[in-house]
């Protein structure tokens, strides 16, 4: 599977989806400490603090005093054309991720399917998750709900975009996570909402707290 080259990313690559990572949780305006991005984006605080330094220093951020002798990050002018130059350079490093993604969901949901699958939930929002849609559409399985947090879109389609907590609402066998850059994050909340690890789906490979899982889909 070509997803999987990608999954072995240069470290200089991983330094830019981690800087975009905090780029775009700091653009939302919110006074977020170290500790509540650590928390956010479940990245260690001891590299939270690192690449908030860096980018400090390169005066993408800034920083402001809050009550209680905290600190609060905000992005500066030029720390949001870094976040527009980040999002360019990484669409352009994993074209193929993209290219194949429609794919690799054909394989995923084919073999779902052809183990019984009729209902899904859709976790994580973005551009992943219009490939996501196109490929279920080839299989005879439902999306049921999309499930997000902090999204700008309140529908996807015509289907309301929910917290991640209005799952034990929804009637579903399995989770697909359909997001490359938050894959990590919505993998923890999907844990923390109690979705047994076995019943969510990924064609990323996924970083935890316990170490990393393979993706699924055409290995």
């Amino acid at each position: 599977m070509n997803v999987q080259n990608m999954n072995k990313e240069k470290p200089e690559n991983h330094d830019t989806y981690r800087s975009l990572q905090l780029l775009d949780e700091i653009s939302k305006g919110e006074q977020l400490s170290q500790r509540d991005l650590s928390k956010n984006l479940n990245i260690a605080l001891g590299l939270v603090n690192s690449y908030i330094k860096n980018l400090v220093s390169k005066g993408y951020v800034t920083i402001r005093a809050i009550p209680s002798k905290r600190y609060a990050y905000y992005l500066t002018p030029k720390g949001f054309a870094e976040k527009t130059r980040l999002t360019y350079h990484l669409l352009q490093d994993y074209t193929n991720l993209y290219k194949n993604a429609r794919k690799d969901f054909h394989n995923l949901f084919y073999e779902l399917n052809n183990n019984g699958t009729k209902k899904v939930v859709f976790a994580g929002l973005d551009e992943v998750t219009e490939i996501a849609y196109l490929s279920l559409q080839e299989v005879d399985i439902t999306l049921e709900g999309v499930v997000d947090e902090n999204s700008k879109r309140d529908k996807f389609l015509k289907i309301p975009v929910l917290p991640f907590k209005d799952l034990k609402n929804i009637e579903y066998q399995n989770v697909i996570i359909t997001t490359f850059v938050k894959r990590d994050h919505v993998y923890q909340k999907l844990i923390e909402c109690n979705v047994p690890s076995e019943h969510i789906h990924t064609i990323y490979d996924i970083e935890t707290g316990k170490g990393r899982i393979k993706a699924e889909a055409g290995a």
